[in-house]
Formats: structure tokens, C-alpha cells, sequence
């Protein structure tokens, strides 16, 4: 059953990142429209499978939509979104390969899938790619890249942590059925959904 999971997991991820790097290659300004896409998404999905405590993940979700409308697409900022991405989505990867296969040790009863060594696992292989991409890419690499990657990261495994919340409120395993193996679009988006707040106050500031 983990072994299923974990490749349908797989096929859906690199489906979303070759869809991501798609809009990318044509016009970077698109993935505002991909992004707007996945906020609409897990709307439809708090307001028909949530039914006990629907208002608090809505507002939730409106709250991390404004700060998402703050952020700037143009080609400026083409290196520092894909960098933020990466922080995301590594931490999401291997925080779940680490803790499904190497995890004995619960992080929170909120979420009791999660495990410390998947959040350990996950940080650093995170930490390393987001240095690594910003050495490929000629990104500065000093303390304030340092902060901006382990505050994306905490942000990240926040999401992740408010969605299981929201989730085991409405007395829900999966947010929806649309994703298999991911439980959802917004399990699927939870980390992004927190940390884009972040990144957006990291631009703003």
C-alpha cells in the first residue's frame, strides 16, 4: 500500500512540475494563471467537503490569495520564484520519502503521518538543492539567502500542518478524492499555500 502510494505520488508530482516548467518555458507571467487555477481548485474543495467548520479554512484561503496577488510575475523575479518553488516542493518530497521510509518517531498528533525524521530528512535535502540551484544560478548566496530559504521551509511544514488541522476538524483524511494518491488538491498544495505568504512579505520587505 505505501509502495502504490508512494508511486502514484510520484507520477502526480512530476505531471505538476512538467505542467509548472510548460507554463514557465512559454511565458513566465502564466504561471499566475496556473497558480490562480489551484487557489479556485481547493476553494471548490472547502466549500463542498468541509462541512463542519468551513469559514475558518476559507479565510485562510483568502488570506493567502491577497498576499498571492502582491507577487510579481515579470522576468525579474523569474529566478527567485523558481528558487522559492524549489524550497516547497523538495521539502514536501522528501520530508514524505524520508518519513514513509525511515520514520519511526511522530512530529504532532495533528498530523500522525508526520514524522522528525522526515522533517530532518526534509529540511536538509531542501536546504541542499536550494543552495545548490542558487550556486548553479548565480543567486548570492549569503545570510540573507539563508534566512529566506529556512523561513520558506518553516512556512512549508506550517501549510502542511494548518491543512491536517483543518482536515481533522471536518473529521477528513484526504481534503478531497481528485488527486490519487495525494488526498487532494489542497493536501496536495498545503505547503505552498502558507509559505507563499512568506515569500510574498519577503519581496514586500
Amino acid at each position: 500500500m505505501v509502495y502504490n502510494n508512494f508511486i502514484l505520488r510520484f507520477l502526480f508530482s512530476i505531471l505538476f512540475i512538467s505542467i509548472y516548467f510548460i507554463f514557465v518555458f512559454f511565458n513566465f507571467s502564466y504561471v499566475f494563471y496556473l497558480i490562480l487555477l489551484i487557489y479556485f481548485f481547493v476553494f471548490f474543495e472547502i466549500y463542498v467537503y468541509f462541512k463542519l467548520y468551513k469559514l475558518l479554512p476559507l479565510l485562510y484561503l483568502l488570506i493567502s490569495f491577497i498576499f498571492f496577488m502582491t507577487i510579481n510575475f515579470s522576468e525579474e523575479f523569474f529566478l527567485n520564484f523558481n528558487l522559492f518553488i524549489l524550497i516547497v516542493i523538495t521539502f514536501d518530497i522528501f520530508s514524505y520519502i524520508i518519513g514513509k521510509f525511515l520514520g519511526k518517531n511522530k512530529l504532532i498528533k495533528i498530523s500522525p503521518n508526520k514524522t522528525i525524521e522526515g522533517l530532518i530528512g526534509g529540511f536538509f535535502a531542501s536546504f541542499f538543492l536550494s543552495l545548490l540551484f542558487s550556486f548553479i544560478f548565480e543567486i548570492n548566496i549569503n545570510i540573507e539567502l539563508i534566512i529566506f530559504i529556512f523561513i520558506i521551509i518553516i512556512g512549508a511544514l506550517i501549510g502542511d500542518l494548518i491543512e491536517s488541522y483543518f482536515k481533522r476538524k471536518n473529521n477528513l483524511k484526504n481534503s478531497s478524492e481528485f488527486l490519487p494518491g495525494h488526498g487532494g488538491v489542497f493536501d496536495r498544495f498545503d505547503s505552498f499555500l502558507f509559505s507563499i505568504i512568506f515569500y510574498s512579505l519577503s519581496i514586500i520587505i
